[in-house]
C-alpha cells in the first residue's frame, strides 16, 4: 500500500498498519511523518517503544528478538527501526521479509529510511511490506508541489497565502522546507489567522536560501575552523534561525555518518559517492571530512546535533548558539599530525 506524505494523516484516523515504511532524503517530510506514525500509535496505546538503529549491520537480531518478545505487562509495543542507507544488505532483507511474513500480535514497526531506489522496490523485502504494510516516500518538493505544501502549512495555522505570496516565500527558502516551516511559524506570531499578501513576506522574511549556510558546511568539511566560525557569527548576527544551521549541520553529518559506515564495510569510494549524489566538485571535500573524522567522531556530532535541536525547541537548558560553537569545532577537529590552525 502506498502513500504520499499529504495522504498520511488521513490514512492513520481509518487505520493502522502493521508495518510502515517512510523513506526519502528530505529530512523535515520524513521526520514528521514518522511523528506523524508514532502520534497514532500512542492514541492506539501502544505504549512501549523500541529503538533499533542499523548502523554497524550486525543489529539486524535485534529485530527478530524484539518481534518474538512480550511486555510482561502485555503492552502493545512498536519497533522504531532507522535504516540511514535504506539498503538493508542480505541479512537485513531477510530479517525484514520474515518479520513480514510472520507479524508478530500487538506490534507496529516504523521503518524510517533514506531515499531508496527503483531496483531496492523490486528486492522481496520491500515487496513484502508493501504486501503487508504501507509504504510513504518522500520526494523534494518543487514547482506546484512546493507552492502546495506552503499552502497547506499556512492552512493549518488558519492563515491563508495569496498567489503572489506563496512565489515569493518559494523563491525566499530556495526549496529549505524546515526555513520555510520556520518562516511560517513567524508569519503566524505576527499576523495570526490571517490572509497574507506579498507585502507581509517581504517585510518579515528573512532570506532563508541555504546559499550562506552552505559556505558554512564547506568550511566544517573542509576542517577550516576559523573561517567556519567566522561564517556561523556572521549568520547569527544576520538572524538567520538557528534550526536552520542546525539542519544543514546535521545533513552534513549524517551523509558523512552513511560514506563512512559503507565505506568502512568495503565499498568502494566511487560507488559509495555516486549512491549517496557526492558528485567531482564536493568530493574533496568530503574526502578531508572522512580522513579526519571517525564513525565515533561523527556520532558526536549528531548528538551535539540534537543537543541543539532540544535547546532550540526550549526542550533542554542553554544556548543552542553556543552548541552550534561546539559542533563547528567538533566538526573540524583534527586528525592525528594536523595543525589545529586553518
Amino acid at each position: 500500500m502506498r502513500f504520499k506524505p499529504e495522504q498520511l494523516d488521513d490514512a492513520l484516523r481509518k487505520s493502522l498498519q502493521p508495518v510502515y515504511l517512510i523513506t526519502g532524503d528530505e529530512p523535515l517530510q520524513v521526520g514528521e511523518a514518522a511523528d506523524a506514525v508514532r502520534a497514532a500509535a500512542r492514541r492506539a496505546n501502544y505504549t512501549v517503544r523500541e529503538v533499533i538503529g542499523i548502523d554497524q549491520g550486525n543489529e539486524w537480531p535485534q529485530l527478530a528478538e524484539e518481534a518474538d518478545s512480550l511486555s510482561i505487562f502485555a503492552d502493545k509495543k512498536l519497533i522504531d527501526l532507522r535504516l540511514p542507507s535504506a539498503k538493508p544488505g542480505n541479512e537485513g532483507g531477510k530479517a525484514l521479509f520474515a518479520y513480514c511474513q510472520r507479524l508478530p500480535a500487538d506490534t507496529l514497526l516504523l521503518i524510517t529510511a533514506g531515499k531508496i531506489d527503483a531496483a531496492a522496490q523490486k528486492a522481496q523485502w520491500f515487496q513484502a511490506i508493501d504486501h503487508v504494510g504501507a509504504v510513504v516516500q518522500v520526494w523534494p518538493l518543487q514547482g506546484q508541489d512546493l507552492l502546495n505544501w506552503l499552502q497547506r502549512r499556512a492552512e493549518r495555522k488558519g492563515m491563508r497565502l495569496e498567489p503572489d505570496a506563496v512565489k515569493t516565500l518559494a523563491g525566499r527558502i530556495e526549496g529549505n522546507l524546515l526555513a520555510a516551516a520556520q518562516e511560517i511559524e513567524k508569519l503566524f506570531i505576527l499576523h495570526g489567522q490571517a490572509t497574507i499578501n506579498k507585502a507581509a513576506i517581504d517585510a518579515a522574511v528573512a532570506d532563508s536560501s541555504r546559499f550562506d549556510v552552505f559556505k558554512l558546511t564547506d568550511a566544517l568539511l573542509a576542517g577550516k575552523r576559523n573561517r567556519a566560525v567566522k561564517v556561523l557569527n556572521g549568520l547569527k548576527a544576520e538572524g538567520v534561525a538557528a534550526p536552520v544551521v542546525l539542519w544543514a549541520l546535521s545533513r552534513e553529518a549524517r551523509v558523512l555518518f552513511n560514506l563512512q559506515s559503507e565505506l568502512k564495510q568495503g565499498g568502494h569510494q566511487d560507488a559509495v559517492f555516486k549512491h549517496h549524489q557526492i558528485w567531482d566538485k564536493r568530493k574533496p571535500l568530503m574526502q578531508d571530512a572522512l580522513r579526519r573524522l571517525s564513525i565515533g567522531n561523527i556520532e558526536s556530532l549528531l548528538h551535539a546535533g540534537a543537543k541543539a535541536d532540544a535547546q532550540a525547541k526550549g526542550q533542554a537548558s542553554g544556548d543552542e548558539w553556543e552548541t552550534l560553537f561546539q559542533l563547528c569545532l567538533k566538526f573540524c577537529q583534527p586528525a592525528a599530525g594536523i595543525s589545529l590552525f586553518n
